[in-house]
């Protein structure tokens, strides 16, 4: 099977083609140019480049969330259009379990999954890797750092944190919670680890037609908080 993965949520912008669970091919740019500029540009390189067409792939998979809402909206507009001329299923993998999954071989750690939220927030996640496995110990959640310090005391594992928010929490949070900072290569999210989510979808029969994929948020957008906070005032 060939899973098409898809990763914009943050200011990294990927794509991944893996076969049968082997990765074939990932492309990866941190450049600062806009997702939507960038996305289909490294797709259609990427499948020229390992000799194979959008009709070769079997699955197409994207980080839906949680994450920026321009690159989220940007990831799955992308996806819909691939999957939607040839009726491909999609897969809508979770943006923290996806960053959890490159660290999967740290058999026994607690990974910390964290992207900015602003405001004092990460998104986050917790994981407990496996080898060849994740065990989830959260939903996925946007939570202060302070409520995530206290979470994290009640873990006895060696901590590791990941995603574009790690820096953030171990600035914040190692002098009481001992915790290692995800290496360099691994530390932000790609399209590989939203391949491997997208396994576990279709194990479970997670997968979605184009017309029903959607970005889940898991919190309203600054514009709409703003608004809901001015009707409050009036009322």
């Amino acid at each position: 099977m060939n899973i098409l993965a898809l990763e914009s949520s943050a200011a990294a912008c990927s794509a991944a083609l893996c076969r049968d669970g082997a990765l074939l091919a990932q492309s990866f740019q941190c450049g600062g140019l806009t997702h939507s500029r960038t996305l289909l540009p490294t797709v259609n390189d990427l499948l020229k480049n390992c000799g194979e067409q959008l009709e070769d792939v079997d699955v197409i998979a994207v980080a839906a969330g949680p994450g920026s809402f321009t690159g989220l909206r940007i990831g799955a507009a992308t996806a819909k259009g691939l999957a939607w001329a040839g009726d491909k299923p999609c897969a809508p993998c979770s943006t923290l379990e996806s960053m959890a999954w490159p660290l999967a071989h740290l058999e026994g750690k607690l990974i910390v999954c964290a992207m900015d939220a602003r405001r004092k927030q990460v998104y986050n996640a917790l994981f407990r890797a496996w080898g060849d496995r994740l065990e989830r110990l959260s939903p996925d959640r946007a939570v202060s750092l302070a409520e995530l310090g206290e979470e994290l005391k009640n873990f006895q594992e060696s901590k590791i944190v990941v995603g574009d928010g790690a820096q953030l929490c171990y600035n914040t949070l190692n002098e009481q919670i001992p915790m290692a900072l995800a290496p360099g290569h691994l530390r932000m999210q790609s399209a590989w680890g939203v391949a491997r989510a997208a396994e576990g979808l279709i194990a479970s029969g997670g997968l979605v037609p184009a017309a029903e994929l959607v970005p889940v948020y898991h919190r309203l957008s600054q514009a709409e908080r703003e608004r809901l906070e001015r009707e409050q005032r009036r009322v």
